[in-house]
């Protein structure tokens, strides 16, 4: 699990290109309680900033935090609106009680909660906001189920990051949890949404023999319907947030 978490950097490029951002309207839901904007947010790692691009976009003031050197590269030349600093969830470099809402997008799974809740709390103003934010896969699409299954390898089988979706554990230091879920999409060709599964830890972190493999059963499948087989789709996504407040 450690390599899959340290797998990114050395492809964050590929990463920044080809990741899904995240729809506003699950960002204005997170925010929902604070009340009308703008708010300090501090996007927690951030990645190449895929959330960041939208916090930005939603006129926030936001802060991004992430460990990987690369990725934070990445996402400050293209945020470079957003104050970037490297750390962790489990070693925030911002003062006590300076930000209005802590987000994380496709990220907590990576977390030790034991260690970042409190972490978190500490910089959460009182009755600041805490959301983790993931796209995943909406299955209810036929030709979407069969594709995942093509595109499974070694790791992905037995490796996976568990509770990936609802991770948030309960916590003295926060309350009123809340689940939400927006339809999201992005748009692909065959090319290109292979080009975006392999920017996924599963996938970095197989050998290169697998890696083709598995590249070449997930263009055959889509070249085998007619849905995906030319030109552009849109892949079908669910954005799920849980969102919770500091007790503080």
């Amino acid at each position: 699990m450690a390599r899959r978490a340290n797998s990114f950097g050395a492809h964050a490029a590929a990463y920044a290109e080809h990741r899904p951002d995240y729809p506003a309207a699950a960002v204005r839901w997170a925010l929902a309680p604070l009340g009308g904007g703008p708010h300090r947010v501090l996007d927690l790692g951030a990645g190449t900033g895929k959330l960041t691009g939208v916090l930005l976009a939603e006129g926030h003031s936001t802060t991004a935090v992430e460990p990987d050197e690369g990725m934070l590269g990445e996402l400050v030349r293209r945020h470079g609106a957003a104050r970037a600093l490297p750390g962790s969830a489990e070693r925030i470099p911002v003062p006590d009680d300076t930000v209005d809402a802590v987000l994380v997008g496709q990220a907590f799974h990576w977390f030790d909660p034991a260690r970042a809740l409190p972490e978190i709390a500490r910089v959460l103003r009182p009755g600041g906001v805490l959301a983790a934010l993931w796209n995943g896969d909406d299955e209810s699409v036929p030709w979407f189920a069969g594709f995942n299954r093509a595109a499974r390898s070694s790791v992905n089988e037995h490796d996976e990051p568990s509770g990936e979706w609802q991770p948030v554990p309960d916590h003295e230091l926060f309350t009123d949890t809340t689940h939400g879920e927006f339809p999201h999409a992005q748009r692909h060709t065959a090319e290109s949404l292979v080009a975006t599964i392999n920017t996924h830890s599963h996938m970095l972190v197989i050998p290169p023999e697998e890696r083709d493999a598995v590249n070449a059963r997930m263009l055959a499948f889509l070249r085998s319907r007619p849905e995906t087989a030319e030109g552009e789709f849109d892949l079908p996504l669910i954005t799920r947030v849980v969102r919770m407040r500091s007790t503080r």
